[in-house]
């Protein structure tokens, strides 16, 4: 009787975590015999790209970010896409600054003149009739950003970083 087996395979699951000879040979089963040293799985090897899918997979669960960005928007109207781009960029701030800390590179207003904190061109960048030895400073057109603390949670074992989304099946 199948019904009666299968509650017995439940219930020997349940309560004893393997099944029993009897139900084992009942199933034309044989118990394979336990490993003496497990396997070690070689480590992953990460690269610096892994943060940067780690952060655009947080926007795509998220805000689905990634969703918006691949769709093509041109059969919409400009207050539909307006409409989603309001939710999107409230959910991708939220999620951006819930794992990387941000800050302004020149804590000053934009349109007003400030001294530059640096002459490296990682830092500032001049712009517009520079002359061949920059200026001390100049009239702010963009404050800059930089990261000053990130915290990505850890990569599982195992985790494909270039999965930025798993697909998504349904079943009926």
């Amino acid at each position: 009787m199948k019904i009666g087996l299968a509650f017995r395979c439940f219930f020997n699951l349940l309560f004893g975590g393997q099944l029993s000879s009897g139900v084992l040979t009942e199933l034309g089963l044989v118990k394979r015999g336990v490993p003496t040293a497990k396997a070690v799985a070689p480590a992953a090897v990460r690269t610096p790209a892994d943060g940067a899918l780690q952060i655009l997979g947080a926007l795509q669960r998220d805000a689905r970010l990634v969703d918006f960005l691949m769709e093509d928007i041109d059969a919409h109207s400009d207050e539909q896409v307006g409409a989603a781009v309001r939710d999107i960029h409230k959910k991708c701030a939220e999620s951006l600054q819930r794992y990387v800390k941000i800050a302004p590179l020149i804590d000053g207003v934009e349109g007003t003149f400030v001294k530059a904190p640096s002459s490296d061109p990682n830092v500032v960048k001049f712009v517009g009739n520079v002359p061949a030895k920059p200026p001390a400073g100049g009239t702010l057109q963009h404050k800059g950003w930089r990261a000053t603390k990130v915290e990505l949670p850890a990569l599982a074992a195992g985790q494909d970083a270039a999965i930025i989304a798993p697909a998504e099946i349904e079943i009926e």
